[in-house]
């Protein structure tokens, strides 16, 4: 049996990523930031300082335990300086062909006993390990939710090759961020995405046919099925590319019309309206709003 995992290489800054480096870094974990955008990593570093010092300020955290998990996180944007990592996360954007090329690259750098994980939300985790040849045993899904510090779910995905050494130390690894890991089985969506895309999606047909307003739709949901905030409100807090993406996935890889994204959604990406992350999706968040 390996060691515990005690370093980690995240690769991927954006919302994701950055969220799965602090966590790992508050607690007690050595977490490396990996992005080719160096706009990217800047982000990133003001996010966790944003946060470190918001736990202090409510008293969650002292002082002394935020500048340690602050000097816990390193940042870079080749992991090729840091091949000795326990465990690499990779947190890039949900394309298939993208994490493949990644995962190569992770079988031909890290540590042989090193964990390759995915944070991907609803491809084949089969399927990305197919690039990594002879260490597709150690390839394993560890889907993370959204915002990860406070989120305490990982949905913990094997492949069909995955050891059940390496679903182990996912296990613990998870534990030891603090998260509660429960197993999935690796089918599109997993779990988690089967079940609230077709939500979110008919959310979008009930407004593209007039059902209801936005607002009215969400607060329905909210008071009437106790949902802590509506699907479309849920939809921009995700990213509206991000769940068309994977739902495309699950259109594809089912092969039921059920998932295939609604046309009001598609014209919202179409025109660059994602969400929180462009202040612009179904709802309007710019400070004149």
């Amino acid at each position: 049996m390996s060691d515990p995992v005690k370093t980690i290489v995240v690769v991927g800054a954006g919302t994701m990523g950055s969220g799965i480096a602090l966590t790992a870094a508050q607690s007690g974990l050595r977490a490396v930031q990996i992005d080719l955008s160096a706009a990217q990593l800047d982000k990133a570093r003001g996010y966790h300082t944003k946060q470190l010092a918001r736990l202090v300020e409510k008293q969650k955290m002292s002082a002394e335990d935020a500048a340690a998990a602050a000097s816990r996180i390193s940042y870079g944007a080749d992991f090729d300086a840091f091949k000795d990592a326990d465990c690499v996360i990779e947190a890039a954007s949900e394309n298939p062909q993208v994490k493949k090329k990644l995962f190569r690259a992770f079988a031909e750098t890290f540590a042989s006993d090193a964990l390759l994980a995915t944070n991907t939300s609803s491809i084949s985790i089969t399927d990305i390990a197919t690039a990594t040849g002879a260490r597709a045993s150690q390839v394993i899904g560890m889907h993370f939710f959204n915002p990860v510090p406070v989120m305490k779910l990982v949905e913990v995905i094997r492949g069909l090759a995955t050891s059940d050494e390496s679903v182990a130390r996912t296990l613990d690894l998870a534990r030891a961020m603090g998260k509660t890991p429960v197993l999935a089985n690796d089918r599109a969506g997993f779990v988690s995405n089967r079940v609230l895309m077709p939500l979110i999606n008919e959310a979008f047909y009930a407004w593209m046919e007039g059902v209801a307003e936005p607002h009215d739709i969400d607060q329905i949901m909210v008071l009437g099925c106790n949902f802590p905030m509506g699907p479309l409100r849920l939809a921009d807090f995700i990213g509206l590319d991000v769940c068309h993406d994977i739902m495309m996935v699950l259109y594809r890889e089912l092969g039921d019309a059920k998932f295939f994204p609604c046309p009001k959604l598609r014209q919202l990406v179409t025109a660059g309206r994602l969400g929180n992350k462009t202040n612009l999706g179904v709802f309007d968040y710019s400070p004149k709003a």
